[in-house]
């Protein structure tokens, strides 16, 4: 026997037929919510100047941030290989090569 399931997702704003699900967060919780074209434009364009103004953070909820003490890790690695010093590929740096990197600058 086969089965056949249907979700259909309704706007929580006006109750209309909801085309996708938004997550957003603020002050440190997540939400969901199911808005159709219009309502999640709505929201995106009101959300629009604090997402340009804000900064990304990662998975373990530290902001990302570049700065003199962290530099960009591909320009450390690019450095650490054009002075023929032993960097991976990918993953973590030493933190010797950045010691040498900030030296260097």
């Amino acid at each position: 026997m086969a089965q056949r399931v249907v979700v259909t997702l309704y706007d929580d704003i006006d109750g209309s037929e909801a085309t996708e699900t938004i997550a957003f967060g603020v002050d440190g919780r997540t939400y969901e919510i199911d808005l159709n074209e219009a309502n999640a434009r709505k929201l995106r364009k009101a959300l629009e100047p604090y997402v340009t103004a804000g900064r990304k953070r990662s998975r373990s909820g530290r902001a990302y941030r570049q700065t003199e003490v962290a530099p960009a890790p591909a320009a450390v690695r690019a450095w650490a290989q054009s002075n023929r010093m032993d960097v991976p590929a990918r993953g973590r740096i030493p933190k010797k090569v950045y010691e040498a990197f900030a030296a260097a600058q």
